[in-house]
């Protein structure tokens, strides 16, 4: 079939909104309307952020302790990764009564291609208001949903009309919107790119559009004609159901930083198990074991060690000791450590592709 007789897909992007911190304020009355942080606590890092703490720009990754400058009435609760997983699979169930291609991207949010419109809703935007409608009857919680013709634009405009929003950009409307978006927008260009674009002049959609696809090679690498392609709606990455692991880990922030070699190599071991745990879990193996240390003043490094063939519970222990030994005597406290496998073959069950989780 020639392109111009194919039918225009209809990708739906639905981003779950404030997840984990929604399902704590769901389950917990209490915390309905004030300002929540997931995760934290006296030395973590903010894993979700309620609506209500996010107007006082406490972001997911920032440190407790600016959480709670930014926000001194911010309330930390202790993250229940088993709850979000459970609902996670409840909103995917909801997909699949609408189609059978779902990426999921995180516990959150995933990829829907609904052009063979199942339910015979007629639209896309149809779909997607059906699907937001099922998961807060179902769930208790709000969904937003960008749809349009392919993944890029789908994503942008789920974030529109954040939260419990819906944004639709059709094919002719998409060269416009696109153009009048920050670079900073754009998924892909992290805030470091963003800035270096943003030093050379380009501020927005528009202004990359001006710039040649040499001359983006030439400024950002092989990602140049990426950013050339995405500037003019240009994405044909389909939606792939079940997509693989990438790796497998589990850390852990320490509530004062640690020097001690011993007490060091006694917390590496618990986090081991419980990357080892998830390692079963998900019926992978890897040749590759990533050690990650974070230093007091947030410096972070990783090592890695990588084997000819999968390497077993006891191998995986013993290269991330190694690895950990071949620091000390390490300069300054370290405040958090983990430890993950990568380069993984073939998963044996499907689950989410992502398990790195703080414990």
């Amino acid at each position: 079939m020639a392109d111009s007789e194919r039918p225009i897909r209809k990708i739906i992007h639905v981003d779950m909104d404030a997840f984990y911190a929604s399902v704590e304020q769901r389950d917990d009355p209490q915390l309905r309307g004030k300002p929540l942080a997931v995760g934290g606590g006296h030395r973590g890092v903010v894993a979700a952020a309620s609506y209500e703490a996010r107007r006082f720009g406490v972001r997911s990754a920032m440190p407790s302790v600016t959480a709670k400058r930014r926000c001194p009435e911010i309330l930390f609760v202790k993250p229940r990764f088993d709850v979000y997983r459970t609902v996670s699979q409840q909103i995917r169930s909801i997909f699949a009564d609408f189609t059978e291609l779902i990426e999921p991207l995180s516990l959150d949010e995933a990829y829907l291609d609904v052009t063979a419109d199942r339910q015979r809703l007629g639209s896309g935007r149809a779909t997607a208001e059906a699907i937001r409608r099922r998961i807060r009857d179902e769930t208790g919680l709000t969904a937003s949903a960008g749809v349009s013709y392919c993944k890029f634009v789908a994503k942008l405009a789920s974030d529109q009309n954040k939260p419990d929003g819906l944004c639709v950009i059709p094919p002719e409307r998409a060269p416009a919107y696109i153009a009048a978006l920050p670079v900073s927008r754009f998924h892909g260009i992290g805030p470091v790119t963003a800035r270096k674009m943003e030093a050379l002049g380009i501020l927005t959609g528009a202004d990359l559009l001006q710039r040649s696809l040499p001359e983006l090679e030439t400024r950002f690498g092989s990602s140049g004609r990426w950013y050339w392609r995405i500037c003019r709606g240009l994405d044909e990455r389909e939606v792939t159901p079940d997509r693989p692991y990438k790796s497998v880990s589990a850390e852990r922030t320490f509530d004062e930083d640690l020097m001690e070699p011993g007490r060091l190599a006694a917390e590496l071991e618990r986090i081991a198990g419980y990357a080892w745990e998830r390692v079963e879990r998900s019926g992978v193996t890897g040749r590759t074991v990533t050690l990650k240390v974070k230093f007091a003043d947030f410096t972070l490094i990783t090592r890695s060690r990588s084997f000819p063939a999968p390497v077993a519970r006891e191998a995986f222990t013993a290269a991330g000791q190694a690895l950990l030994a071949a620091l000390q005597p390490v300069p300054r406290g370290i405040r958090l450590l983990g430890l993950g496998l990568h380069n993984l073959v073939e998963p044996q069950v499907q689950q989410q592709r992502q398990l790195g989780l703080e414990i």
